[in-house]
């Protein structure tokens, strides 16, 4: 049963094809994905900024704190606009964001692989498994510039792979939409 996918084959080799494009230009040209990555928050920022300044004034007149949702608007079309003027400073703030998570992330995972290791075996492969984590945030946060290059890479390799899969299943799907056996859609 392949509820009608067949037919739309085309769409899922749509969507493989663009992330193949999309994976090769992140890992080609990595500053163009920080870009799209910046400008997508700053417009996120901007909007969501006016309409909080816009329900601010549309709710002056009933009870609450409209006050709040004024400051939160200016501050959204603040960082918009600080985004846009200067965006090489909010890939690096998104940067330091990514490493700090990626550290905090670790220590986690080592300190859990400790307390459950009398339960379980195997633990130092979250041992080493954190410790990696907490060295890839110290690297991306003391050199920057190769995190960020780090991140672009990672992101378009992984946008190729998942583009791939989906060319294959769209192939898939499309040569059993043209009445071969239904095996065609099984996976190897």
């Amino acid at each position: 049963m392949n509820f009608g996918l067949d037919r739309l084959w085309w769409a899922v080799a749509l969507r493989g094809i663009l992330a193949i494009v999309f994976g090769v230009l992140a890992f080609f040209w990595p500053g163009l994905f920080w870009l799209v990555v910046v400008y997508t928050f700053a417009a996120y920022a901007l909007i969501d900024g006016a309409v909080s300044i816009y329900l601010s004034m549309a709710g002056q007149g009933q009870a609450g704190r409209w006050w709040a949702l004024l400051l939160r608007g200016l501050a959204g079309i603040a960082a918009g606009v600080v985004t846009l003027v200067w965006p090489g400073i909010t890939q690096v703030a998104l940067l330091y964001v990514i490493a700090a998570w990626a550290v905090v992330t670790g220590v986690f995972e080592i300190v859990t692989a400790v307390r459950l290791r009398r339960y379980i075996r195997g633990e130092w492969a979250l041992i080493l498994s954190g410790a990696l984590m907490v060295i890839l945030g110290l690297a991306m946060a003391m050199v920057p510039v190769a995190g960020l290059l780090a991140i672009a890479w990672w992101v378009g390799a992984t946008s190729v792979a998942s583009g791939i899969l989906l060319v294959t299943l769209a192939i898939r799907l499309r040569t059993a939409g043209q009445g071969r056996a239904p095996e065609a859609l099984a996976m190897p």
